[in-house]
């Protein structure tokens, strides 16, 4: 059954008055970081049409409504991902929905595995760029009406937001880079090889998310910004040892009070109020 984006933001501008300009979605480690909001309204994905079933640990799989500092923001709280079985075009209909409910920008964050040698667990990425390598587009098939069929992704992640989550995270303490995240449609871990290749083409970072959502934001004419907290060593690191998830979410649990600082600092720099 095929599913109207705009059918679901209808149900919701029902349940809630907010109108937020601002969503967030929250990715693996990043579940337990909300201390700073101030949550109005929360709806399992499973009561919203259209909504994919989130089948990852660390994964909520939640529509959060509520207040950084009194700034209005939807939280999706989880993501199904390509790896779950799910069609490109389901995982993206939340963003759609966000679109349809008037949410003008995005931050997205992930879990991520470091291919830049200089990078270590618990440091913090802020996406420049993106290389996809998931074998497949979110666009595909038939392009929404009124949308463009052919979407410029020369600028997916946008300079002005990209600078807000740079000064977001130095004033949270977070050891932050910038760098290219580059997707692959997991949900195995790569291997040497392939992370060896993964740095000659130019990535800093892998993971199994995200890149939809931007591209389908990008469409949609949100304006994206995106932070990976980097979890693990890629593989291929000699010292990497073996891995897991539940290292992934372990240094998310970590980290989660920086994180929940940067959250709402971000929203405050967004909102022009920090």
């Amino acid at each position: 059954m095929t599913h109207d984006p705009k059918s679901t933001a209808a149900l919701l501008k029902k349940e809630t008055l907010l109108r937020p300009a601002l969503a967030m979605v929250l990715g693996s480690g990043f579940q337990h970081t909300l201390g700073e909001f101030d949550p109005a309204l929360e709806l399992a994905y499973g009561q919203l049409p259209g909504f994919p079933t989130v089948g990852v640990t660390g994964h909520a799989g939640k529509l959060v409504f509520g207040h950084f500092d009194h700034i209005p923001v939807a939280i999706l709280k989880g993501r199904a991902h390509y790896y779950e079985g799910h069609d490109m075009a389901r995982v993206t209909f939340p963003v759609r929905v966000l679109a349809e409910m008037g949410v003008r920008t995005l931050l997205l964050t992930n879990a991520a595995g470091a291919v830049n040698r200089l990078f270590r667990s618990g440091d913090f990425m802020v996406l420049e760029d993106h290389i996809n390598l998931m074998g497949a587009n979110p666009l595909r098939g038939p392009g929404p009406s009124g949308l463009p069929r052919f979407v410029d992704l020369s600028r997916v992640y946008d300079r002005g937001l990209m600078a807000l989550a740079i000064k977001a995270a130095k004033a949270s303490k977070l050891r932050w880079h910038s760098g290219v995240y580059l997707a692959v449609s997991g949900p195995a871990y790569e291997t040497p090889a392939e992370i060896r290749m993964f740095r000659r083409l130019g990535a800093d970072a892998v993971g199994m998310s995200t890149v939809p959502e931007a591209i389908v934001a990008r469409q949609c004419g949100m304006a994206v910004a995106a932070v990976s907290c980097i979890t693990n060593a890629a593989g291929g690191d000699a010292l990497s040892g073996q891995l897991v998830h539940q290292d992934v979410l372990a240094m998310g649990e970590k980290r989660k009070d920086a994180v929940a600082k940067f959250l709402k600092t971000f929203a405050q720099l967004y909102a022009g109020r920090f």
